[in-house]
This record gives structure tokens, sequence and C-alpha cells, in this order.
């Protein structure tokens, strides 16, 4: 399922980064109830330009970095991707009613709809290695 959703005010830098980690990350692991053997997924440039995440470190979780130039790869793309499909449907009139729909939509996206977004990551890998790092259907 998704995890708390975060709105970010104003430019962020790597305190603010590992500050929202620190205050979501593990309460929406635990919320999920996914226990010791999740991994926290980030590109290369979030770890490096965030001032390495600390948090990882502090708590012993597992992190995944691959490359920044690789959208095919990061499944929460297609997340993304459905909660503006979502957003859109509804028209918020400004910043406010923006943050309440989107928490709202966010929040109603099924947990099926992440376990598939997993379940096909072989599916991701095998199709990017194929095109040899150029864009795939994902």
């Amino acid at each position: 399922g998704t995890g708390q959703l975060h709105r970010i005010k104003g430019t962020m830098d790597g305190a603010m980064y590992r500050q929202i980690l620190g205050e979501n990350l593990l309460p929406s692991a635990r919320a999920l109830k996914m226990g010791r053997g999740w991994v926290f997924c980030m590109t290369m440039t979030q770890n490096t330009q965030q001032g390495n995440i600390g948090v990882a470190e502090e708590e012993a979780i597992k992190v995944l970095e691959w490359p920044s130039q690789s959208p095919d790869l990061n499944p929460i793309e297609n997340l993304w991707r459905e909660l503006k499909v979502r957003v859109a449907k509804r028209q918020p009139r400004n910043l406010n009613d923006l943050e309440k729909i989107c928490k709202e939509e966010w929040d109603k996206i099924p947990p099926e709809m992440c376990a598939n977004l997993v379940a096909n990551y072989k599916k991701r890998l095998t199709s990017v290695i194929a095109n040899k790092g150029f864009a795939t259907k994902y």
C-alpha cells in the first residue's frame, strides 16, 4: 500500500529530506505492517544531494540505490501518474484544496496496485537490460 504523503513547503535540502524521512518512513512501514523485510528505494542523486539520508544508518534500513537517470526502474513513478490522474478529475481550486485532494486520493490507491508494481519489478529490470538502458514501455 501507500505510505504517508507529505507536502513539501519551500525548497527541500538535505536537512529537510532527512527530517521528512525520519518523521514518515518508519511510521509508514509500521502502518503498512511491512515487518523487517522491506527495502527503501531511492536514486543515487537523492542520496548524494540530500547529504546521505542518515536515517537508514541510524535505523539499519536496507537501501536500494539505482542510477538517477533510470525512471523505468522506479515503481513510484507509476503511483505519481495514478495520483495525477485522480487529482485532475477532482479539479482542485487552490493549494490547500490540492493538498487535501492529493492526500485523499493517495489513501485510496489500492494496496493491490502497489503489490502489482513490486511483482512486476523483475519484468522492468529485464526490459531495461534488453533495451540497453533506453526507454521501455514501463
